[in-house]
């Protein structure tokens, strides 16, 4: 569930950014993987655990409430995504004070206030400014993915920052989706439901290959070994695996009659959804026995990537047919899988168009794009979200271990870190 884009903002901000996040790009993807700053402490002190990316993030997006703004949507909506995906930055960069303010967001807002072990109620997915000009949830049906992330986000929280509350929490929501955002499909087994509401029709039954991380599922099983996230991990390959004749992701398939088939509203197209099936395989484990077999049945991007030098923006995942450039965001989502593939070429690649836009953004900022009273295209959300998880994992901040657990690199950026591979 993604509200479309401006595009003309999408296509200023690859042009045009703020000096400070570009800076920090660059500092990430230029020589700084194992170490930012520690080499020129004594001119410029700097903390080798600093993540200058995350904080611009935050910086830039979430405001003091701790909502996180996606400001190239025309009602500036927040959702459960965001919050969810923030929250797990947050844990990466043991930044506990921001954890709890994302939460607290959530809590208000998308949950209205019903998010507790005793009584919790599923964030909605949706919130932002609607017709009248009020501010308040758009659409209240929550986004299991999201919901995932959340729950993921709380357990781990428990483990690092040893806080039993969070735990409490973490099983209260563990409960409704499975409860209300899991279904047993004939033929199948369990599935996870996009949402609870809309996507069962007629002996149809939706579902998004992007929704189902191998890592959080892994996590939620160890969590939870009675529950349907070992049987979700198995059904989430066979979803990708069946649905990716060519090894391209779509966004969205179904399940009708026995069979995986082209999902019925959006057709075969792979697209913004489906760019985060290759970031979670490539986040994914090597030793998980299912990392390979999932990196193989999306090799297709890997092959175009190779023959033509960039990622579509678009691609029919039936035909092959392929539209338009993808914005910088997918190279940042690219970047672990091919790094997971061991394809050195493709990695340097990704890693020369991210440096490449950093420098064209820096450029820009020292033209004077940036003074005060000028008009600058913000950086652009679901971008900057890609980049986070992909050069986060690249520069060695986190990765994640067999069983799904977070394994941060918390004031250690300046050993080396050890490649993923």
């Amino acid at each position: 569930m993604r509200a479309a884009h401006d595009p003309s903002l999408r296509a200023a901000a690859r042009l045009t950014l703020r000096f400070a996040w570009a800076s920090a790009l660059r500092l990430t993807l230029t020589g700084a993987l194992a170490c930012i700053g520690c080499a020129a402490q004594a001119a410029q002190p700097a903390r080798c655990d600093d993540w200058s990316a995350y904080r611009q993030f935050i910086a830039h997006f979430m405001q003091q409430d701790g909502r996180i703004v996606d400001f190239s949507t025309a009602v500036q909506q927040s959702t459960s995504e965001g919050q969810s995906y923030g929250m797990f930055f947050a844990l990466v960069a043991n930044d506990r004070a921001t954890f709890d303010k994302l939460l607290a967001w959530t809590r208000a807002n998308l949950s209205a206030g019903r998010f507790d072990a005793a009584d919790l109620k599923l964030p909605a997915w949706q919130w932002g400014r609607k017709p009248d000009g009020s501010y308040g949830v758009l659409d209240a049906n929550s986004a299991s993915d999201s919901d995932l992330w959340i729950a993921y986000d709380l357990f781990e929280a428990t483990r690092l920052w040893h806080e039993p509350s969070y735990a409490k929490l973490a099983w209260a929501l563990v409960t409704q989706i499975e409860k209300q955002e899991v279904a047993t499909l004939a033929g199948l087994g369990p599935m996870l439901l996009p949402g609870p509401q809309g996507f069962q029709t007629g002996g149809t039954t939706r579902v998004n290959p992007s929704y189902l991380p191998l890592p959080v599922l892994r996590a939620l099983a160890a969590q939870a070994p009675s529950g349907p996230w070992a049987s979700l991990a198995a059904n989430a390959y066979t979803l990708v695996k069946t649905t990716a004749p060519l090894g391209f992701s779509p966004d969205w398939a179904a399940w009708r009659d026995g069979r995986f088939i082209v999902d019925p509203k959006k057709g075969d197209v792979g697209s913004y959804d489906a760019i985060r099936v290759y970031l979670w395989a490539g986040l994914t484990d090597p030793t998980d026995p299912l990392a390979k077999p999932w990196l193989d049945a999306i090799g297709g991007m890997r092959e175009r990537v190779a023959q033509t030098g960039v990622p579509p923006e678009r691609v029919a995942t039936t035909s092959g047919v392929a539209q338009g450039e993808a914005p910088i965001g997918f190279w940042g989502a690219l970047l672990p899988y091919f790094r997971a593939l061991n394809d050195a070429r493709a990695a340097n690649l990704a890693q020369t168009h991210l440096a490449a836009w950093a420098a064209a953004a820096q450029q820009n900022a020292a033209s004077g794009s940036t003074t005060p009273g000028n008009s600058t295209p913000p950086p652009v959300y679901y971008d900057e979200v890609l980049m986070l998880f992909g050069t986060g994992s690249a520069d060695g901040r986190y990765r994640f271990d067999a069983t799904g657990q977070l394994v941060p690199r918390w004031g250690k950026l300046c050993e080396p870190a050890h490649a993923h591979s």
